[in-house]
């Protein structure tokens, strides 16, 4: 028989939330009437911002067509 390797236990990070009265409450109804958990809420809202950024990212270029380019490159 072949033995299974044990697997290497998942780390968690706590991360907190603060939340008025009034965005708990939401918070409750939602989850109330959807038969879910707060925690399942939030986690699936945020889950491509986790999932698809876990390498490197290239910042973002934020010039513009009317942005005037004073040292233009190959010319």
């Amino acid at each position: 028989m072949t033995k299974t390797k044990a697997r290497k236990p998942v780390r968690y990070r706590t991360v907190k939330l603060k939340l008025t009265a009034k965005q708990k409450r939401s918070l409750d109804n939602f989850c109330r009437s959807r038969r879910t958990t707060p925690t399942k809420v939030i986690k699936r809202a945020i889950r491509p911002f986790i999932e698809n950024f876990g390498g490197n990212i290239e910042p973002v270029s934020y010039v513009t067509e009317n942005q005037l380019q004073l040292f233009e490159l190959g010319e």
